[in-house]
């Protein structure tokens, strides 16, 4: 076990003294109620605040017109829930495998009216990928799309999805506007039964559909849930608002491919919110707007995004010059995030994301071995984290006072928490917004705005008058165990009627290698819980479709050709795994004292301290050695070839159905 890690050279006093400010930045922002503070806006009582939520982009006449993939009755081998870039891959790797003889035996079903996953949702102003496009955008070689920039501009994002539906004909096997309302395992035909709800647009019946499935996959994201804070007095507002996760162009003027806001110009504009959505929108808005209220609870923390286009000569001989290149520039990023590069390799994508080696403290790093959770060592471990990070956050609230020209302003927008608690932010213009004379940061001191009028904004008493407010409000945070069920919104009941969520919910996490739970036989997700996290979550959803379809392909290869496969987790492995995630949580234990936010469901893990309790959500955690380490213990399994815990049985025949 690894007891102390080399602290960095920084005053324990300043240390102590920051660690201080910290918590106390943190305690004015924890709140009783938790996620509790948030409305979900599809379950919002007030038809106006559901309406937020719904999908401006969809075209019903043509998708109504076009014969659906998925028909009641039908069995389908494949079924994936999820036609972003999650789900792409695990169809597309499905073909390239060979694993189905054609994409007939594949259907997807997704909630949006187009491929994209949260990249068709999102098309606000200003909105780019915040990891390098050559790592970020999957299926790059087999493709031979290059990237216009090194941070791609959403439409290009989503226009990339279609790329790689069209390239393997998956169009017409995808089922959209569609939720899955459950899938229920069949003792008698060894086969997924599978609930979907069709929604065909304004005063449209929806259609629900039963199928079969022999395999299914959830690859289903998490920020699909637009959430707004729970204001007095917002259905009173006579003016105009939305959510940047449902942009509204009718009102802002423009569109995705033209963010010329001239709806804004004359009006006095809120946005409500400053994580990463805001730090794209707000220097957009404040274009066009006459006056622009940034309304503030957390600041976020900001660094240089240095956008540049790639120059074809130089992507070809640098970036992607030869066979693989994006799987190993994915695996140099991963080493650099996680501060676990080897000594002499060179940094390929040498970004902001490469110089915070603190950040590995929610990544997860091989660096640190197996912490000793004894409390005098935690608080080393902890120490070493924050005498590691200060220097980078230093340079972050330095940055912002060398911008912002207004020093009350500039002090308001210095961040005074661990570069761990949040995602990181970039932008080249989001500190210089604050420069302009139509601008003006309204920090509400952690505590979110008072009151919503029929006219405007209450702030500490005082009101801001507006004509649009624009929510930056995030999405519905995971809480408790994380089970799929929740994750999805997907009623899951395995053998014996056993619900998923009632499973996780008795016991914590329970799984192989993250992605299958014992008793749920033919059923995959995608997801971080007993797994790894990347921080580019495509390079992740693309090491889980390779997993699983490892899985997959050699069970079948076990059964035999022609003969159906039942692959499902044994307890005993799922225990065995278990048992591994939870000798590594202590690694953990820097993430406690989070400012609160998305990462740790608003503080409400701090109130917890039940024994059991914390040991059911530690369950939970990650991989804490890091994506290398996780590899290596996934490959190790793979390469021993038994497919130990892995319980694989032929199904009884029933060729009639498939």
């Amino acid at each position: 076990m690894a007891t102390q890690q080399h602290l960095p050279p920084v005053d324990p006093a300043k240390l102590a003294a920051i660690r201080k400010r910290y918590a106390e930045e943190a305690n004015k922002r924890l709140r009783p109620e938790g996620t509790g503070q948030f409305q979900q806006l599809t379950l919002a009582e007030e038809s106006r605040l559901r309406s937020l939520a719904e999908d401006p982009w969809v075209d019903h006449p043509a998708l109504n017109a076009q014969p659906s993939p998925i028909e009641s009755g039908a069995t389908y081998r494949f079924f994936v829930l999820g036609a972003g870039f999650g789900g792409l891959q695990f169809a597309v790797r499905l073909l390239n495998e060979g694993i189905v003889k054609s994409v007939d035996e594949i259907r997807l079903a997704d909630a949006a009216g187009g491929f994209g996953g949260t990249w068709y949702w999102n098309r606000f102003p200003g909105l780019h990928c915040d990891i390098e496009s050559y790592v970020y955008l999957p299926l790059l070689e087999e493709t031979g799309y290059v990237p216009s920039h090194k941070y791609a501009p959403a439409a290009e994002i989503r226009e990339h999805a279609e790329r790689i539906a069209e390239r393997w004909n998956l169009r017409e096997k995808t089922l959209f506007r569609t939720d899955i309302e459950s899938t229920v395992w069949d003792d008698a035909s060894q086969l997924w039964t599978v609930k979907a709800v069709e929604h065909r647009g304004p005063g449209a019946v929806p259609i629900t559909r039963i199928f079969r499935a022999q395999y299914v996959y959830l690859a289903a994201g998490v920020l699909t849930r637009p959430q707004v804070p729970k204001i007095p007095g917002l259905p009173s507002f006579k003016g105009e608002f939305f959510h940047t996760a449902r942009w509204n162009y009718q009102i802002s003027g423009g569109s995705q491919s033209n963010q010329t806001l001239t709806g804004l110009k004359g009006k006095k504009v809120a946005v409500i919110g400053t994580a990463a959505t805001a730090i794209a929108v707000i220097p957009e808005v404040a274009k066009y707007a006459d006056e622009l209220f940034v309304i503030q609870r957390t600041p976020a923390y900001v660094k240089p995004r240095n956008q540049r286009p790639t120059k074809l000569e130089q992507f070809q001989t640098r970036v992607a010059p030869t066979k693989g290149w994006q799987y190993e520039r994915q695996l140099n990023l991963n080493a650099w995030m996680t501060n676990s590069a080897k000594p002499g390799v060179e940094n390929l994508v040498n970004d902001g994301w490469t110089d915070m080696p603190a950040y590995s403290a929610i990544l997860g790093s091989r660096k640190h071995g197996i912490i000793d959770p004894s409390p005098e060592n935690l608080e080393r471990h902890v120490d070493a984290f924050h005498a590691q990070d200060l220097p980078a956050m230093e340079s972050i609230r330095a940055r912002v006072e060398s911008i912002v020209k207004d020093p009350e302003t500039a002090e308001k927008l210095k961040p005074w928490y661990p570069s761990w608690c949040k995602r990181p932010t970039f932008s080249d213009f989001y500190l210089q917004t604050f420069n302009r004379p139509n601008v003006r940061l309204v920090d509400t001191d952690g505590k979110g705005p008072d009151a919503i009028t029929e006219r405007g904004i209450v702030v500490a008493g005082k009101e801001y008058p507006v004509d649009i407010i624009i929510f930056s409000t995030g999405y519905k945070a995971i809480t408790g165990n994380g089970s799929p069920s929740a994750r999805t919104g997907v009623n899951i009941i395995g053998r014996g009627g056993l619900s998923l969520d009632e499973k996780w919910g008795a016991q914590g996490a329970a799984t192989l290698h993250g992605y299958a739970s014992a008793g749920f036989p033919n059923l995959f997700f995608s997801g971080t819980n007993q797994a790894t996290i990347t921080g580019n979550n495509i390079f992740m959803l693309g090491l889980i479709a390779k997993h699983i379809i490892h899985w997959i392909s050699e069970g079948e290869k076990h059964v035999g050709n022609g003969k159906r496969a039942i692959i499902e987790v044994t307890r005993e492995a799922e225990e065995a795994h278990t048992a591994e995630i939870l000798k590594r949580a202590p690694y953990f234990a820097a993430l406690a004292g989070c400012t609160p936010g998305y990462f740790n469901s608003y503080g409400e893990g701090n109130a917890i301290t039940d024994p059991e309790e914390k040991v059911k959500r530690a369950k939970g955690s990650t991989w804490a050695e890091g994506t290398r380490s996780f590899l290596d213990y996934i490959e190790r399994w793979r390469e021993e070839g038994s497919l130990r815990g892995l319980a694989i049985q032929p199904a009884r025949e029933l060729k009639a159905l498939l």
